[in-house]
């Protein structure tokens, strides 16, 4: 038989009053769950607790004030937990964990926490690349606190706020003769070997592209990072299609690349942002909001986007 909260605390404040009537009117009850509660506990350990005396006075024996001690401490580290917990959601300290699949995010996320982790906080930022599955795995699963993920591969259970549309554009090395073009039509794309971002959902979404707009394009290369296809476009292996991009045409290879919007109506992806909405820790909260201020603001967000040709 197990013991409730409420039945602790009942014997713990009758076998410290000594008495059942005053137990009662300090926790506001009647005397009759008092006396329950005292049974209860007993039924629980199989043992006599304590001695009834007349006028609803109680004397507890050696055991049931070894019990009493015992369980006030259970309930003392109880109420310690449960306002740490109030504490831990109110916060704006602790560990902020995010997991991420935005192949640009070093030159966005830096600038946001900046600008949001408090200062005289205790705040201890956790950042992991990864997949999209992964991201939404550490999300449902707890490993992450919050995600930054394509929502076009979204799974049902997880829940999001969308940040940014990012059209897809373009990627020409700077001396390339589309370079001096004020846009591109897939077609025009179809005719020059292809750098492909193979990434979950993004290999997936460009293969849907080609398939569609650029049937017979080659492909010269697969990269699983941005800046490996950004670093191969430069050095004259192909074009490529991205949607999201880094502020600086410099790639880490110091060749310079141009990017050039698409003609053609063709899909964007959805930068989201994922997290639990019904129960934030403030810290979460706080993070979410201000993710969801800096991509709404058109001098800084949609500075990393290429805008259709013609909108």
């Amino acid at each position: 038989m197990t013991v409730t909260l409420k039945a602790m605390s009942y014997f713990t404040t009758a076998v410290r009053h000594g008495n059942i009537a005053k137990a009662a009117e300090v926790l506001h009850i009647a005397p009759s769950a008092v006396a329950t509660a005292i049974d209860q506990v007993e039924a629980a350990f199989d043992l006599t607790l304590v001695t009834r005396q007349r006028s609803r006075g109680i004397q507890a024996n050696a055991s049931g004030r070894l019990v009493a001690q015992k369980l006030e401490r259970l309930l003392e580290d109880y109420r310690a937990t449960m306002a740490e917990g109030a504490d831990l959601k109110q916060s704006l300290s602790g560990a902020l964990r995010v997991g991420y699949y935005a192949p640009i995010a070093p030159a966005f996320l830096p600038p946001i926490l900046a600008s949001l982790v408090p200062r005289g906080h205790d705040v201890t930022v956790h950042l992991e690349e990864c997949d999209n599955d992964t991201a939404q795995d550490g999300l449902l699963n707890g490993t992450f606190d919050v995600i930054l993920f394509v929502s076009e591969g979204a799974r049902p259970t997880v829940q999001f706020d969308p940040l940014l549309k990012a059209p897809a554009y373009c990627l020409v090395p700077e001396d390339h003769p589309l370079a001096r073009q004020p846009s591109v039509t897939m077609a025009d794309i179809a005719r020059e070997p292809l750098v492909v971002l193979n990434r979950p959902v993004a290999g997936d979404y460009y293969r849907s592209l080609f398939d569609t707009h650029a049937k017979g394009a080659g492909v010269a290369a697969y990269a699983s990072s941005t800046e490996m296809v950004r670093a191969l476009v430069a050095e004259g292996q192909g074009c490529a299609v991205l949607n999201m991009k880094p502020l600086t045409d410099v790639t880490y290879s110091g060749g310079r690349v141009v990017t050039l919007p698409i003609a053609d109506p063709v899909p964007p992806l959805t930068l989201a942002i994922g997290y639990d909405k019904s129960r934030p820790r403030r810290l979460v909260q706080h993070f979410v909001d201000g993710c969801r201020t800096y991509f709404a603001t058109a001098d800084t967000g949609h500075r990393y986007i290429v805008e259709p040709s013609g909108d």
